[in-house]
């Protein structure tokens, strides 16, 4: 029995093998609500995490039933999109936590049951943009105009004016329809006080996490389809991504200053990669052209995987690097 391409038990055991990584992350990180993540163990199992991420693409390499070799590169492209558009979401918890007050301590915790709710809503998304693309292939066009306008926005957003996290849609119907307490309970996300059950302020910052996340997905997954269209490596390289994000904030919230230009590299890859996109739908740009009446004959231009790997490393590589550069001197 196959689903999307691949043996159904592929899928089984790929979600098996990541509920079994998610369990072994937890424990090693140490015992819940009394360890703080240091930054030397924090880059060591971001080291872990990117060795299990390269085992996988080379398990790809070596058994991939169909274009091995393509689909591992496709792999490492859609896994270093995707974990450089994370390094974004990194910096927003960052706020999230010095806005709420959530130790340092704590704050594994949450990130931990927020990348398990991640890991469920970008499967969705996923699923449902395969199956879109598969039976609307001009998706991918709107996709390509969507990741234009979102690479523009990142040179035009200001990292002052931050939106105040305790207006976020989701937290205001929550306080509505739940009691919430005035203050946190140590890593405990529900208590019971008087009698009655009531969430902390700690469940409140994994809902503004969750949703957080489901607004980068709208960015990242687009992004993911312009360098594979197969539902199995567009999910396993998002997938592997965002499974060490956790271990990679605690690495990078020390360093977070050092990354002023971040952001810019961040747009350059999403104005990169929809550009790639929609040189790859001319056949759809054209009858559109026609439909206006306008004469286009705009050509396909595919753009190889190696090619598109290689600047969205460079330019991610040169955005950090400028960034050190520029906060040393200063």
């Amino acid at each position: 029995m196959e689903w999307m391409g691949l043996p159904f038990w592929a899928w089984i055991v790929f979600y098996v093998l990541v509920l079994l990584m998610l369990v072994a992350d937890l424990k090693m990180f140490g015992k819940k609500g009394q360890h703080e993540v240091s930054i030397s163990e924090a880059l060591r199992m971001t080291a872990v995490w990117i060795g299990v991420s390269l085992l996988f693409c080379a398990l790809i390499y070596l058994f991939y039933p169909v274009d091995p070799h393509e689909k591992a590169m496709e792999f490492l492209a859609g896994y270093l999109i995707e974990k450089s558009l994370s390094m974004d979401n990194l910096f927003v918890f960052l706020m999230l936590f010095t806005y709420f007050g959530v130790e340092r301590k704590y704050q594994h915790e949450v990130l931990f049951w927020g990348i398990f709710g991640a890991l469920v809503l970008r499967s969705i998304f996923i699923f449902a943009g395969a199956a879109a693309v598969e039976r609307f292939e001009w998706v991918l066009g709107l996709f390509g105009l969507f990741l234009l306008y979102t690479g523009a926005k990142m040179f035009s957003h200001d990292d002052e004016m931050q939106s105040d996290p305790s207006q976020n849609i989701i937290v205001r119907w929550f306080r509505r329809m739940y009691p919430v307490t005035d203050k946190m309970h140590g890593d405990r996300f529900f208590i019971v006080q008087e009698g009655r059950r009531m969430a902390t302020p700690l469940f409140v910052v994994l809902l503004v996490i969750e949703t957080t996340d489901v607004a980068f997905a709208v960015d990242s997954i687009p992004a993911v389809f312009s360098v594979s269209r197969d539902p199995f490596i567009v999910l396993t390289s998002n997938i592997f991504a965002i499974l060490g994000l956790r271990a990679l904030y605690f690495a990078l919230a020390a360093v977070a200053k050092y990354f002023k230009f971040l952001k810019y590299g961040l747009g350059i890859i999403l104005i990169f990669v929809g550009l790639k996109m929609l040189l790859a739908m001319n056949e759809y740009i054209n009858a559109l052209a026609g439909w206006l009446g306008l004469h286009l004959e705009m050509p396909h231009i595919e753009i190889p995987t190696p090619v598109s790997l290689a600047i969205i490393f460079g330019v991610l590589l040169l955005s950090i690097l400028l960034s050190v550069l520029v906060q040393k001197k200063r």
